[in-house]
């Protein structure tokens, strides 16, 4: 007499935890790949300002970086653009346009690594932002996190000792409106798919930056225009990836890895621009980027907490 031999089961939350992790590993890879490469666009725009004004390259950069997602509106169809809540993406593409115009403005005045180090009180404001409009819970800690992190700030900028320049208070704006980037990206991941809110986000920059481009305008060499398509192409790809990051691991765990963005900044000012960074600015980068790396902890054990208290007993 044969015995059915039966399959063995699948462990449901075994096979669940080892899909998590998948996740979780591509998460923070995407979201590697995506500071170096957001990092060398960075530099272009340091090198092309030279020639043209940084108001013109976010133009182009938009334009092109529409052109380049091209290929993939054609493969996914106008299915995979179709937004469920549109009024959020054309709101998270204005406040890109006024980001990136004058974070692009920043880059050109700015040495790289203090530029890099003061776009992260982004951090800060990400997560007042998270707390005003996602509900999300500050307690203390998170508190005096933020007040590190602004400390940090004035040992940077030294306000009285050395005049705030426009480029500095550029990047500062840039890093506000960057937080709630950051937040309003989190929020349409939920619904929209990456290649849906790099699409919009083009279209609307594209838009909203030719004004102040053309009072501008300055038609590029072939050289430059070489360049031009490099920014753009690395941007795209480069916002592609982080979005898809944000989609696959919560935005807490994956945003102290963006502090390597600073690394590159460092690096590529060094070589390339011969840019040495002060004491002051040493110690002021490095209470900013502790607290911005202690309070998206804070955040990610607080919602871990919540999401606990909310399970059955």
């Amino acid at each position: 007499m044969s015995r059915t031999v039966r399959p063995p089961e699948v462990d449901a939350p075994t096979s669940s935890l080892a899909s998590e992790r998948t996740a979780t590993g591509r998460s923070i890879a995407l979201m590697l790949l995506a500071t170096l490469v957001l990092s060398t666009m960075h530099v272009l725009v340091r090198h092309t300002s030279a020639g043209i004004h940084p108001f013109e390259i976010a133009f182009f950069r938009n334009l092109l970086g529409l052109l380049f997602l091209l290929p993939l509106l054609l493969r996914f169809g106008l299915a995979a653009v179709r937004s469920q809540q549109p009024w959020l993406q054309v709101l998270r593409g204005a406040i890109g346009a006024a980001s990136m115009m004058a974070w692009f403005y920043g880059l050109s005045v700015v040495p790289l690594a203090e530029a890099t180090t003061l776009s992260f009180i982004g951090v800060v404001f990400s997560s007042i932002f998270a707390v005003l409009f996602l509900r999300e819970p500050m307690r203390a800690r998170r508190w005096a996190a933020i007040g590190v992190n602004l400390i940090g700030t004035l040992i940077v900028l030294r306000p009285g000792y050395t005049d705030l320049s426009v480029g500095v208070l550029a990047v500062l704006f840039s890093a506000v409106t960057w937080g709630a980037g950051v937040v309003l990206v989190k929020h349409l991941s939920r619904v929209d798919s990456p290649i849906c809110t790099v699409t919009w986000m083009s279209f609307t920059l594209s838009a909203l930056s030719l004004p102040p481009a053309l009072a501008v305008w300055t038609w590029p060499t072939p050289e430059q225009f070489v360049f031009l398509a490099l920014i753009a192409l690395l941007a795209t790809f480069g916002h592609l990836a982080f979005a898809k990051a944000l989609q696959l691991a919560d935005a807490t765990l994956l945003m102290p890895l963006d502090f390597l963005r600073l690394v590159w900044a460092g690096l590529a000012g060094y070589l390339l621009f011969a840019e040495v960074p002060d004491l002051w600015s040493l110690i002021g980068g490095t209470l900013i980027v502790a607290s911005a790396i202690y309070i998206t902890r804070r955040q990610r054990l607080t919602r871990s907490a919540a999401v606990r208290s909310d399970e059955p007993n």
